[in-house]
């Protein structure tokens, strides 16, 4: 394996994150396109700077993230904090005990790794479900999380999502849904109600996917059970600072779904535009992904044949889609643990800058440079690790 750990993975980002920096220095920010989805922003206005300070910045937005909040996500109380991890661990913190256990219900697995490491460092027990005839819980269950849209853009089915509700409700259990895009995409794309207004006690979004904001998390849910997650947020310094805030609010005034939808329009050129060279090529509600195992098997198709495995060359294709045409993509510069699926996000601000014709060439490019170095275990590792 050429990535064999988290630290490698860090190390593989931070070469991601020098290539950034010498194209911006050579071509400025016009000279990438960040088609990851995730790239958020920072959307202050010139008087919010005044007042990003750590009273007087809780002072004007505590009252603004409340009211936005709501109307986003539905639910009585608002919790800003610095990433959607930090929330789910300041939940698991609050309302999991030493011994007891964390059941989920996603679309397709894996789960976000904050879930399953928050469970580990409490003590807790952890059980994943994907198929709903299989999803059950025990006495031990102390808390039960949903994913209504996986890191691959894996959309809940809403009968599953009403069930898993229904049963966690008639064992008195607390139920989180982890809603990082889903918030937007379920909602948006596929008509589905805001999490809180079917049932759930508490849930999540990211404020920088699919929206213009920082990366943040934004929680909402029951007054009680809320001001037991931001005594714990607060404890370990997991609540979002007033620059951070300011930046949500002005992000959420932003919203629209416009451009959610002109995606997922969009999609179907540039799927048909990249089908006839990735056979695995897949539509997401926003854009098109490969997954690493698809990305072997075209290789394989070719009669080329490699021991690297299949999400090395994930990293592998997305390093040279960046450091030779500018296209960021998660595998490059996502955080350790994260999918290795190769994603495109129409939805995302770049996406206006770049045409589809331009994308294709790029992958297909992309795909004969990965095909030259194959062999050459040296000169892959100077392309993960530049």
């Amino acid at each position: 394996m050429l990535v064999n750990s988290l630290t490698d993975e860090v190390n593989k980002r931070d070469a991601s994150l020098r290539i950034i920096k010498l194209i911006l220095q050579s071509d400025g920010r016009k000279g990438f396109y960040d088609l990851t989805g995730l790239a958020g922003g920072f959307p202050i206005l010139a008087e919010d700077k005044a007042l990003l300070e750590t009273y007087a910045g809780p002072a004007v937005f505590e009252e603004a993230v409340q009211t936005l909040g709501k109307i986003h996500l539905g639910g009585e109380k608002i919790l800003a904090l610095n990433r959607t991890s930090s929330g789910i661990l300041a939940a698991v913190l609050a309302l999991v005990n030493e011994g007891d256990e964390i059941v989920h219900f996603l679309p397709k697995s894996p789960a976000h790794p904050s879930i399953p490491r928050s469970a580990e460092l409490v003590g807790a027990n952890y059980r994943e479900f994907e198929d709903i005839n299989d999803f059950e819980i025990t006495d031990n269950t102390s808390l039960v999380f949903i994913t209504g849209s996986t890191m691959d853009h894996e959309v809940i089915n809403l009968k599953d999502f009403l069930r898993v509700i229904e049963i966690s409700k008639s064992n008195e259990i607390t139920v989180f849904v982890d809603d990082a895009s889903g918030a937007r995409l379920r909602t948006v794309v596929y008509k589905q109600p805001r999490a809180m207004d079917i049932g759930a006690d508490i849930t999540i979004t990211s404020t920088d996917k699919l929206m213009d904001g920082p990366r943040g998390g934004l929680m909402s849910g029951k007054t009680d059970v809320m001001l037991q997650i931001k005594t714990k947020a607060h404890q370990f310094g997991l609540e979002a600072q007033p620059p951070l805030v300011a930046g949500m609010v002005r992000a959420l005034e932003n919203l629209s779904p416009e451009r959610i939808l002109e995606a997922f329009i969009n999609k179907h050129d540039l799927y048909n535009g990249l089908i006839n060279d990735f056979k695995g090529i897949k539509e997401t509600p926003t854009g098109v992904m490969l997954k690493p195992e698809e990305l072997k098997l075209e290789l394989n198709n070719r009669d080329i044949i490699t021991d690297i495995n299949h999400n090395d060359l994930a990293y592998l294709f997305s390093m040279l889609l960046l450091r030779n045409h500018g296209i960021i993509t998660i595998p490059a510069v996502g955080m350790p643990g994260t999918s290795s699926t190769i994603r495109i996000d129409l939805a995302s601000n770049d996406a206006e800058r770049i045409t589809i014709q331009n994308i294709v060439e790029s992958f297909s490019e992309t795909l004969t440079q990965l095909i030259r170095i194959i062999d050459d275990t040296k000169a892959c590792k100077s392309i993960l690790y530049y």
